[in-house]
């Protein structure tokens, strides 16, 4: 046996850290380890081949489940692509009646600028032809 250097060297037997494992020990650790790891697999398997079971024995129900969410969710989707489809021409008819609005508001702007302008012109022409008539009536008073 190799002798150790540092403190394990000066330590009682009992508190050093244990020296190799002889033969011995070792097959008896690796059988034990190797039982462990096979109870493990054949617990392992024996859970997956029962799920397994349930599962065929599940699967018409669970189709049917599944192809009845895929049918519900498949008319779910076409029925909001039709609202989509028909919000979009809402939307579109909507832009549209605002621009044809806009046309009107500017059409009824430039109407009541021309019809405020001539009413100031109709006002003066008035206005002028009252003057006139006013010194026209005070010169043949005089």
């Amino acid at each position: 046996m190799a002798e150790k250097s540092g403190p394990e060297k000066f330590a009682p037997r009992d508190r050093r850290p244990p020296e190799k494992q002889n033969d011995v020990d070792q097959a008896a650790a690796n059988a034990v380890e190797g039982e462990i790891r096979e109870f493990v697999r054949r617990d392992a398997s024996f859970l997956h081949r029962q799920r397994s079971e349930v599962d065929a024995a599940n699967d018409p129900a669970a189709e049917n489940l599944n192809a009845l969410i895929r049918r519900v969710a498949g008319d779910s989707m076409e029925e909001i692509d039709r609202v989509i489809r028909e919000l979009e021409s809402v939307r579109e008819m909507l832009r549209n009646e605002g621009e044809r609005v806009s046309r009107e508001i500017a059409g009824y702007a430039s109407l009541s600028h021309a019809a405020t302008t001539a009413m100031k012109v109709i006002t003066d022409s008035i206005k002028q032809w009252k003057d006139a008539a006013d010194k026209s009536g005070q010169r043949s008073v005089s």
